[in-house]
């Protein structure tokens, strides 16, 4: 009996002794979206104060739309334009158009008609030595430019009734489809003016103020998304090895009585200190490598930044 009652302490202190699980420490975080200016205009707008929490497609801040207003109504125009024209070619020549042309070819016809024939007495004058050479030449001009002119007047009307080649066609077609795609880049250039949240989160920060001109590419709006954390954390050389993607680990928050479940979805191919490859085996203990943990949805309202403790797996030595 006396000697169970000595085993007992040192089972006691044995158990006392043994060391705690090895932890990855880092902090919870949760993803930062940040949306940048795409023109150097004057904010004229904050409707939402930071801290709020925002919707997907809510309005966050809004530029001065004035000049781009105009560049869209420009555009606009251009299409009209271009569609106005493409529809003359495709729908053909007026009546009226043609009836006018015919009535030059008959204007010309008539012209002919009448310098042949006082070329034919010119000519024949000429012959009985009434008239003179240079009479007669010009009348055998004036006949070949009432010619031309019938002829010229021919093709107007062929090319009037014929209507368009295919090839104009098909380059004012081209020619609205660039102002149509004009129209689309400035549509889409005013848009960007009214900067909305492009995820559900918390208004994190509002770095200008209204009235302000902000410089092309600035971060003008950093959201906090609004999802369950993930846990970043740095994990000591010796456990990488026992590391997998996908793997479920328990995950430690500071100020909570449970422990949530983490999924591992990256694990950093680079330590924190290089050349890990000069290092003796126990400098080598000191590397940590990062990696990060999707939590479950029950950690949604835990904030960012607190502190978290990943349990990392142990060999086992049976």
């Amino acid at each position: 009996m006396k000697s169970s009652w000595m085993i007992l302490p040192l089972c006691l202190l044995f158990a006392c002794s043994q060391p705690p699980p090895p932890q990855a420490l880092g902090t919870l975080e949760r993803d930062r979206v940040l949306l940048r200016a795409t023109s150097d205009e004057i904010i004229t707008e904050l409707p939402v104060r930071e801290g709020s929490q925002v919707k997907q497609g809510e309005l966050l801040l809004q530029f001065d739309t004035r000049k781009q207003t105009a560049m869209v109504a420009m555009a606009e125009a251009d299409v009209a334009k271009a569609r106005a024209f493409l529809l003359r070619l495709t729908n053909g020549e007026r009546p009226e158009d043609i009836a006018a042309a015919q009535a030059n070819v008959a204007r010309a016809r008539a012209a002919l008609t009448e310098a042949q024939l006082n070329f034919q007495r010119i000519n024949q004058l000429r012959k009985d030595k009434l008239a003179s050479p240079a009479e007669n030449d010009k009348a055998r001009a004036l006949r070949d430019q009432a010619e031309a002119e019938l002829e010229s007047s021919a093709e107007q009307l062929s090319k009037l009734i014929a209507g368009v080649r295919e090839e104009e066609i098909n380059q004012a077609r081209a020619a609205l489809d660039a102002t149509l795609a004009k129209l689309a880049l400035e549509q889409k250039i005013l848009d960007d003016l009214s900067v909305r949240a492009t995820r559900d989160g918390r208004l994190d920060s509002l770095p200008f103020n209204v009235g302000e001109r902000v410089p092309l590419g600035s971060v003008i709006v950093a959201i906090q998304a609004d999802n369950a954390p993930y846990a970043r954390v740095y994990v000591p050389e010796a456990y990488v090895a026992r590391l997998h993607i996908g793997q479920q680990l328990p995950v430690q928050v500071d100020g909570t009585a449970n422990d949530f479940t983490g999924t591992l979805r990256w694990v950093s191919a680079q330590s924190a200190f290089t050349p890990y490859y000069a290092l003796n085996e126990q400098d080598r203990s000191r590397l940590v490598y990062l990696a990060e943990l999707d939590l479950d949805d029950s950690a949604a309202s835990l904030p960012t930044g607190i502190p978290a403790q990943v349990n990392l797996p142990t060999v086992s030595h049976e």
